[in-house]
């Protein structure tokens, strides 16, 4: 916490508006949809999977909606089009930029617009704090007609060009979980442009609610929408956002700094944007360094050090396994080989000093 959240708290106990809706609901939108872009409608949702979900219902996607998406994602970046009953197509990521390979999903655009089986959405998931190139993605789904929602729950905060992620596509996803770089403890956001994608957000986020003076429904709805308390833990995180991407950006520097003459090659910056680091990730490849991945995961965590490895594709879980892939492993690869290092904001200096030592240690004795 950053500490005037409290602040924020009580004033939404003093005004009694503790269920979802309220002041600091209302301000809490607001200041994301300022900090990414006035032209941006921001709707609190009770987490990055329901903003998800919800996007894709406004996208259209229903029973056997065709909807590509990176293979390499966190589970509720793809479990809400199974909800919908669509049908995703998994996509490897581009070596040089550990994303979506935009210039793999171009070539297979090309053949599905021959073809006439074009998506229905295109899904790219922004990972460990990069954003996708949003003009690059943008000009694809404009070019064959395709809606783009961005799944940017790991990466508010960071930029690429002029434009901040979170910002991209028909609709962009936030996520405030609690290992998110600011969180409201649980939540999520849709960010669109289209303002009557964002009205019907949030009628079907709060039970699709017909204008009655009783209950009627019309539409199936949903109980997503954000509680005005943690909205206002959000108020409060939304002054520290900068703060924290400048202490992950360090936290990464001093380990790129130390370990890459070792041999550990980190995850690339797009040379026109700024990653936030939400994580700092890193490839271990035993032939430069001596050790595996999980040498190295599984000696950090005898002295009580949590290190993880990079997502698992989609297409090498058992959910997901029968699903089309399209690509040559790269995220396979980057899944065998890679690491997510310790780099929480409050990491002190002392404690990251001990987990580059005991890595140096373990290479050293390799």
């Amino acid at each position: 916490m950053g500490g005037s959240e409290i602040e924020f708290i009580n004033k939404a106990f003093s005004s009694n508006y503790v269920a979802p809706l309220g002041p600091q609901l209302n301000q809490f939108e607001a200041s994301v949809s300022e900090y990414l872009g006035d032209e941006l409608h921001c709707v609190g949702l009770s987490s990055g999977s329901a903003a998800l979900h919800l996007a894709l219902r406004l996208a259209g996607v229903g029973p056997g909606s065709s909807v590509w998406i990176s293979s390499m994602t966190f589970a509720g970046g793809i479990f809400p089009i199974s909800y919908l009953g669509g049908i995703p197509r998994l996509f490897d990521l581009n070596e040089q930029t550990w994303l979506l390979d935009l210039n793999l999903v171009e070539r297979e655009l090309e053949v599905a617009s021959r073809n006439g089986t074009l998506p229905d959405v295109l899904l790219p998931t922004d990972l460990y704090g990069q954003s996708i190139e949003l003009c690059q993605v943008e000009a694809l789904g404009q070019r064959f007609g395709v809606k783009v929602i961005v799944d940017s729950a790991e990466s508010l905060g960071a930029s690429v060009g002029r434009r901040m992620a979170g910002s991209g596509g028909d609709a962009s996803i936030l996520s405030f979980n609690g290992n998110k770089i600011i969180t409201t403890s649980g939540g999520g956001m849709l960010v669109t442009k289209h303002e009557a994608w964002a009205s019907e957000a949030r009628f079907l986020a709060t039970q699709a609610r017909d204008p009655a003076p009783h209950y009627e429904h019309s539409v199936m709805g949903y109980n997503y929408r954000m509680s005005n308390v943690l909205a206002s833990i959000g108020l409060g995180q939304m002054q520290v956002l900068e703060d924290r991407v400048s202490r992950r950006r360090a936290i990464f520097e001093q380990y790129a700094a130390e370990l890459s003459p070792l041999g550990f090659q980190f995850m690339p910056e797009l040379h026109n944007a700024r990653s936030t680091r939400w994580l700092t990730t890193v490839v271990v490849d035993p032939q430069l360094v001596g050790v595996t991945r999980e040498d190295i995961r599984l000696s950090l965590l005898n002295h009580q050090i949590e290190s993880r490895p990079l997502w698992k594709p989609m297409h090498m879980q058992p959910l997901y396994s029968h699903c089309e892939y399209v690509g040559s492993g790269v995220d396979e690869s980057l899944f065998m080989n890679g690491l997510c290092l310790p780099s929480g904001s409050d990491m002190t200096v002392t404690q990251q000093n001990e987990v580059i030592e005991r890595i140096k240690h373990m290479v050293s004795h390799a």
